[in-house]
């Protein structure tokens, strides 16, 4: 029969909480306490001095007997996509950090990884700025946002406006840090790369292959260009092109809504039926999302008219990530 005294909520209640929120179940039979506990992104010596902490501290509960320690580390299946353009001021942090809004409204765990080092973004869209990661086990912990997105950016390690003077492997080496962290149970990260085809994007490659590619452009001539090199990276890479998004895609005059296209108009759809990428959407060059984004609201949080275009946008990619193909470079 089981002891209820101390009960199960009585014996959690004696740990601290960085161990508590560990404790999946805690069991008390005649003095015989048993704990299983998730080590998830622990080390084994850091482990191994967890088991002889909460073995102490329950074994001073009165009535206890024995104390049982089973460890658990069930691994996340994480997925990684990358988020890239060919060239700089494309839009691509603003997508990003919708895209990863939209797909949490739809289910989707998901983490942002702003690799942009030399212009980090994300902590402005995802209003997180001036927050400052914690470390574990020699690993950095994600910035959580108010959205419940957890976000790493050079933005949340370096002073605000410092400029950075690296050479391309340390770039490279700093987002290795920012991917390689204590995700926890957020099984998608969007990688929101630096413009080109540098440092960043090979060791990416190399380290951490994505399970396939986003490639942001405008309709203008010269972005496409740098865009189909960008998708080149990654075929080279061996990682599928998911598709092409048209951002600042038609202008609305507030005064006259009249639509007009001061970067060109149908340019992305034009180059998909040249190549074969799918299509995935045309974001509009909009002031409401501009200020949106630099308010720290990004637009897909909502249920308005500029929320659609992203929500689009992200039920492709969705439908893409449950795909066969999807399965198979997880795999």
């Amino acid at each position: 029969m089981e002891n209820q005294t101390p009960d199960a909520e009585n014996l959690k209640a004696r740990l601290p909480d960085s161990v508590a929120v560990r404790v999946q179940s805690i069991k008390n039979v005649d003095g015989v306490v048993t704990l299983v506990l998730d080590v998830a992104g622990m080390e084994a010596d850091s482990r191994s001095g967890l088991e002889s902490a909460v073995k102490a501290m329950i074994g001073e509960a009165p009535g206890v007997s024995e104390v049982r320690v089973a460890m658990v580390a069930d691994r996340v299946m994480r997925r990684i996509v990358a988020v890239g353009s060919g060239k700089g001021g494309v839009g691509k942090s603003t997508l990003t950090a919708n895209l990863a809004v939209a797909l949490k409204k739809m289910g989707h765990k998901v983490g942002v990884v702003d690799a942009d080092v030399y212009g980090p973004s994300q902590p402005t869209i995802l209003d997180n700025k001036g927050a400052k990661p914690e470390a574990r086990d020699e690993k950095l912990v994600p910035v959580p946002s108010p959205l419940g997105i957890p976000v790493l950016s050079m933005g949340h390690l370096v002073e605000p406006g410092k400029a950075l003077a690296w050479r391309g492997p340390m770039a490279g080496n700093a987002m290795a840090q920012l991917i390689d962290a204590h995700w926890g149970d957020t099984d998608l990260l969007l990688i929101d790369l630096p413009p080109g085809t540098g440092d960043v994007q090979l060791t990416m490659l190399s380290k951490f292959k994505p399970v396939g590619a986003v490639i942001v452009s405008t309709p203008q001539d010269l972005a496409l260009i740098d865009a189909q090199r960008a998708a080149n990276l990654f075929d080279s890479g061996k990682v599928p092109i998911i598709g092409l998004v048209e951002n600042m895609s038609g202008y609305a005059c507030p005064h006259c809504n009249e639509i007009s296209h001061p970067f060109g108009q149908g340019g992305v759809e034009a180059a998909s039926e040249g190549t074969g990428i799918p299509f995935l959407g045309r974001i509009p060059l909009a002031m409401n999302i501009r200020e949106a984004s630099d308010a720290g609201k990004p637009p897909a949080a909502g249920d308005g008219p500029d929320a659609e275009p992203f929500m689009a946008v992200a039920e492709k990619l969705s439908e893409w990530l449950a795909s066969p193909i999807a399965a198979s470079e997880a795999a």
